[in-house]
């Protein structure tokens, strides 16, 4: 007689669940920045759960700091506990611990702001930044999330992704467009990333934004992995006053993610190849 599959990790792993963490950790997963303040009824609707119990994990949220209830509308949001628990974290990684001091030496030999960014998923999230004195204002910050498919930063990071893999992060047919230069399919998507893995670096005008240029290079680890990248933002009226300059910036741009891979127990003859 065949013996059924067995389903030991899984229930060890449900063992080991705590349905009240859980609950609370989800709660949270509901905010986002296209939905910032919900009711309780809403929340309680989207997990399934009673409004009775809901609201317990609210109030403890709350008397927590990690979420707050506007009196006037009674709608719930982020607090600031889920702030500082993010900086704590971005803080703990040994990238953004040996990454700044090069951002901002790169800041300072390129007069541009310099940003280290890594992947999650279908979006990069800025892990530590180096801002430079100019009258151009960055809409990015630390924790800020922006679509890898769409961004400079994001096309250097899904670089090292067959098209497969590729496929199985972008199922869908059509990309969602950004701007005139954001790629309209995977194929697409793919022949430009392969460019930019050829290369060993990504340079554009426009990509993201049209007042923006942009140049980024990887960051390996020990593996060969690829584990994050690092860019210079380039405002176009640079770009369009000084284009000799482009090679200098490019050059310190990888010289910047090449010490950190170094850093990182990255060795070259480590090749991590891509499809």
């Amino acid at each position: 007689m065949t013996k059924p599959p067995s389903t030991a990790p899984d229930s060890l792993q449900d063992k080991y669940m705590v349905p009240a963490l859980e609950r609370g950790l989800k709660l949270l997963l509901q905010f986002s920045r296209a939905e910032r303040r919900l009711s309780a009824p809403e929340l309680a609707r989207r997990l399934g759960l009673p409004r009775t119990t809901t609201f317990r994990l609210l109030n403890t949220l709350e008397t927590m700091g990690f979420v707050r209830r506007d009196e006037a509308s009674n709608l719930y949001q982020l607090d600031m506990a889920v702030l500082r628990l993010g900086f704590e974290y971005l803080a703990s990684l040994e990238l953004t611990e040996l990454g700044r001091p090069l951002l901002e030496r790169l800041r300072d030999e390129t007069g541009f702001s310099a940003n280290l960014a890594i992947r999650d998923g279908r979006a990069i999230v800025f892990v530590a930044k180096a801002s430079a004195p100019t009258p151009f204002v960055s809409t990015v910050y630390v924790g800020t999330r922006l679509p890898a498919h769409a961004t400079l930063l994001g096309r250097v990071l899904l670089s090292d992704l067959t098209l497969e893999q590729l496929r199985a992060l972008y199922p869908e047919d059509t990309l969602q467009s950004f701007s005139p230069r954001t790629p309209r399919t995977v194929n697409e998507m793919h022949a430009i990333a392969q460019a930019d893995h050829e290369r060993g670096y990504a340079i554009d005008k426009g990509f993201f934004e049209s007042d923006v240029g942009s140049a980024a290079a990887p960051v390996r680890d020990h593996t060969g992995q690829m584990v994050a990248a690092i860019g210079v933002t380039i405002p176009m009226i640079e770009f369009e006053a000084t284009p000799q300059a482009e090679e200098a910036v490019v050059a310190k741009v990888r010289r910047a993610a090449d010490e950190l891979s170094r850093l990182l127990d990255y060795a070259p003859h480590t090749v991590h190849h891509s499809a």
